[in-house]
């Protein structure tokens, strides 16, 4: 599932493209051909992401969902737009270019109140300049489940995935199974700048880079990582591997149905900020 960086770097491409334009939509696939109907034609006021969830808001107040899951796709290119193949569940086009979307989990008009009662659900978005991390951090400070567990909960964090909770906590030296509650407030404080950090770096990149100067492939004259995911990354899918700091076996195990990666020497458990 693509994570937040993501979402911001799609809503920036639909600003680009559409924003201030009236818009032809279409659904190639039949699925949304209603909701298309009604917004064909109308000018696309706002893109916008609230952690993984994509809003288009258009001029008569309707606001279009997107919410790409596991395995929904987009497509944008230059106009003019080509033939749509395959299961395009979604056309934007304007003489600017287009935009396909395949197998969302989720493409549907909502009303404004709709809208609200989505954003409520969801936990502050690190890379919102209107983010509030004491929403957060009221959550965690309470909570018996793992931060791990916690990082993962859109309600409590708007955006981040599994690669981001994994990084993070290796760069905060935290075990993964360190329960919310028992966190201080800089350490929570400490995530929520570092996630604001990386994940700002992946909208501009586009890709997951975690490691520090000190950690790249020049410095430490070993090859780049190669993994379908790209970037850097200190523990993240890196089972078995040596870590690139203390030279610990990186370790994994599944927690909530998800796939967990942290390195025992720089994040051992029961470990207090004043021996960090």
């Amino acid at each position: 599932m693509p994570e937040g960086h993501i979402v911001h770097r799609l809503a920036d491409a639909h600003q680009r493209m559409f924003g201030g334009r009236p818009v032809r939509v279409a659904s190639p696939q039949g699925r949304f051909a209603d909701g298309a109907g009604l917004l064909d034609g109308r000018v696309l006021e706002r893109a916008e992401a609230y952690g993984k969830h994509l809003l288009l808001r258009f001029d008569d107040e309707r606001v279009l969902h997107v919410h790409l899951g596991i395995y929904g796709k987009y497509e944008l290119g230059a106009a003019p737009a080509p033939a749509p193949t395959g299961a395009v569940r979604l056309r934007l086009a304007a003489d600017t270019g287009y935009a396909d979307l395949r197998g969302p989990n989720a493409c549907e008009l909502l009303e404004p109140g709709e809208v609200k009662a989505l954003l409520d659900r969801l936990g502050a978005d690190p890379l919102r300049a209107d983010a509030d991390p004491e929403r957060g951090w009221r959550k965690v400070a309470r909570s018996r489940v793992t931060i791990a567990q916690l990082l993962m909960d859109q309600s409590v964090v708007a955006g981040p995935g599994n690669i981001y909770r994994a990084e993070v906590l290796f760069r905060a030296g935290l075990d993964p199974l360190t329960p919310g509650r028992d966190l201080t407030r800089a350490q929570w404080d400490g995530i929520w700048a570092d996630l604001v950090l990386l994940m700002a770096d992946g909208v501009r990149s586009g890709r997951i880079d975690t490691v520090r100067p000190e950690h790249l492939p020049a410095a430490m004259g070993r090859p780049p990582r190669v993994d379908e995911h790209g970037g850097e990354v200190y523990v993240y899918r890196r089972l078995g591997q040596a870590c690139l700091v203390c030279a610990a076996e990186v370790r994994g195990s599944r927690l909530a149905g998800r796939n967990l990666f942290w390195c025992p020497g720089c994040q051992p458990p029961g470990l207090v900020p004043a021996e960090r």
